[in-house]
């Protein structure tokens, strides 16, 4: 079920790369859509960029 706060949108992806994707995930005991997430979030700071998490979200538990 989709979060009311969250935005949706449709990707196009290689299988080969949503593959690692979902195994990453697997071993961090996360969703695929939430290492996705995490991927987008690790690399925005890896960039200087912070973008704040809301509070008792499962990816502020993560950081």
């Amino acid at each position: 079920m989709a979060s009311p706060n969250k935005k949706s949108f449709p990707l196009r992806i290689d299988p080969l790369l949503w593959a690692e994707i979902e195994r990453m995930a697997a071993q961090e005991l996360r969703s695929a859509n939430a290492q996705v997430e995490y991927l987008l979030r690790e690399a925005l700071q890896q960039r200087g960029r912070k973008i704040p998490t809301a509070k008792g979200s499962p990816s502020a538990a993560q950081e």
